[in-house]
């Protein structure tokens, strides 16, 4: 059934946050669960997990990995209509407030998980002059995108290392301190 559903949870962020990951929406299983990229098959955790060699088994490991690295993670869409899961049944988008994240914060670079999420975030997100910064899109770590093998996605993903050693907006210290 295609209804319209309001993102269920709020954004991982506080005022130290740096770098912002956006995906497009939760799946059926991460509305489920209550947090971001709950599907088991989704690559995301495990690619933190290599990336930063650690181990994320719960909501609570995962909100304060991402909170002591200086990660945000939200969403671009606040509600949408949309049968399943599958980005391409998402329709009638209210994109999230991406400006007000930002400026309550010290996010200087955006990374977008997917070309779904890059697409809403080019199309219905509109930052202020004045917060505008660079952007990245990032292969989708989803199951549906079973072209990318784990390995290649790490390939590509670990440019957030890189990302976390370049200067913050407003500060002249190193994004992940």
């Amino acid at each position: 059934m295609n209804e319209t559903i309001t993102h269920p949870f709020p954004p991982v962020a506080d005022e130290s946050s740096r770098i912002l990951i956006l995906g497009s929406f939760p799946s059926v299983r991460s509305r489920e669960e209550g947090f971001y990229y709950g599907h088991p098959r989704n690559r995301f955790w495990p690619l933190m997990e290599e990336i930063f060699s650690t181990s994320l088994h719960t909501i609570d490991d995962r909100r304060s990995f991402l909170l002591e690295r200086h990660i945000a993670l939200w969403d671009t869409i606040a509600s949408c209509r949309i049968t399943g899961s599958a980005d391409s049944a998402i329709t009638d988008v209210i994109p999230n407030d991406i400006d007000s994240l930002i400026r309550s914060s010290r996010i200087g670079m955006i990374v977008t998980n997917g070309r779904k999420a890059d697409e809403i975030f080019s199309r219905y997100i509109h930052l202020s002059d004045d917060v505008m910064m660079p952007s990245l899109c990032l292969p989708s770590t989803s199951p549906a995108n079973a072209a990318w093998s784990f390995d290649r996605l790490l390939e590509k993903w670990r440019i957030i290392n890189l990302l976390l050693d370049m200067k913050g907006r407003n500060n002249d210290q190193p994004i992940s301190d």
